[in-house]
């Protein structure tokens, strides 16, 4: 990381080692909202029935005890502010797999190349609502989808405590996008928490001078997206729900015109501007869903259920994903 560029800020600035506890601590304190808005239960459940377990701490067991490792699922990223790309597949074993950087997500095997749905739960989601997520939409369309958890890092504690669960793309670029320039120029260390995804993909930002990762789109998870559209040539399918969706919308802009029609876009909980050159839409929003309408900005919407802002299908009248991207699939070619 290179110096300050005004030096006498560096007797002020506060360390990375001080701040990431805090990071983490509310990382956690989301994953409350996850086992609320996401399907948590019947994900772990389905993989119950299969022999595994899901984990969020690193094994700590001695090799001996490998095979019992084995049957577990790592999602240890579920305090981890930095941001991942998890492959969540119903159908085929392993059913998960994680990758810490995009560039070994576009370049191994087993990543990017078999993949041809991406989909981006709420801002701050942690690992395990993000996967829980893409579970609901790999049952539904019968394909590994993969599922980009959002880095979270001081720019967003801000606007989360700012009220920044609604009106999403106000206070990413009027609040958000300038408490993140201004960290990144006065406390560099603490401002690199969140970021480590956003590191590694192409043609990412950089703030001048300090070198730390900043995002152009509004957020590090549509940049993430953007680079990997950018990047690939056969992923066709989108699937967001709630701030997920509006991560779409912003991700998506300056595409080529080829690779905007070979996408379809589904979203859940919030509707966003449909733009000309996309492949289709399809977007479902609830009757009695105060907070998706309030970040849909007066979009108009495909499909109104009754259900409220919740995927969690053990809950009562909820969005039912799994159904409804079933339905949506046989409507226009997921």
């Amino acid at each position: 990381m290179a110096d300050f560029p005004l030096p006498f800020l560096a007797n002020f600035e506060v360390q990375r080692a001080q701040v990431e506890p805090l990071i983490r601590a509310l990382r956690v304190a989301n994953v409350i909202l996850d086992v609320a808005f996401y399907d948590v239960q019947a994900f772990q459940r389905a993989l119950a029935r299969d022999g595994l377990e899901v984990v969020v701490e690193e094994p700590t067991r001695p090799i001996v005890d490998l095979a019992q490792a084995l049957q577990k699922i790592d999602l240890g990223a579920l305090a981890n502010p930095e941001g991942a790309i998890v492959i969540v597949d119903a159908k085929e074993r392993p059913h998960i797999q994680c990758f810490l950087d995009v560039n070994e997500f576009l370049e191994t095997k087993d990543g990017a190349s078999r993949i041809e749905c991406l989909s981006v739960s709420g801002v701050g989601s942690s690992a395990l609502g993000s996967a829980a997520f893409a579970w609901n939409s790999s049952t539904a369309l019968g394909k590994p989808v993969a599922a980009i958890v959002p880095g979270y890092g001081l720019a967003d504690v801000v606007q989360q405590a700012l009220g920044g669960w609604f009106g999403f793309e106000a206070f990413s670029y009027w609040v958000k996008q300038p408490v993140q320039d201004v960290l990144a120029l006065v406390m560099p260390g603490a401002a690199s928490i969140g970021r480590g995804l956003l590191a590694t993909a192409p043609d990412r930002a950089v703030a001048p001078t300090t070198g730390v990762p900043v995002f152009q789109r509004g957020s590090g998870s549509s940049d993430v997206l953007h680079a990997i559209l950018s990047e690939t040539a056969h992923i066709t399918t989108l699937l967001g729900h709630s701030k997920g969706a509006l991560v779409i919308e912003n991700a998506i802009l300056g595409l080529p015109d080829e690779t905007l029609k070979r996408l379809t876009i589904t979203t859940f909980g919030c509707t966003i501007g449909e733009g000309a050159g996309v492949g289709g839409y399809e977007q479902f929003i609830g009757t009695i869903d105060g907070l998706g309408m309030l970040n849909s900005g007066g979009n108009r919407a495909e499909h109104c259920v009754v259900a409220w802002h919740s995927t969690n299908t053990k809950m009562p009248l909820t969005m039912h994903v799994a159904s409804l991207a079933r339905s949506s699939a046989a409507v226009m070619p997921l």
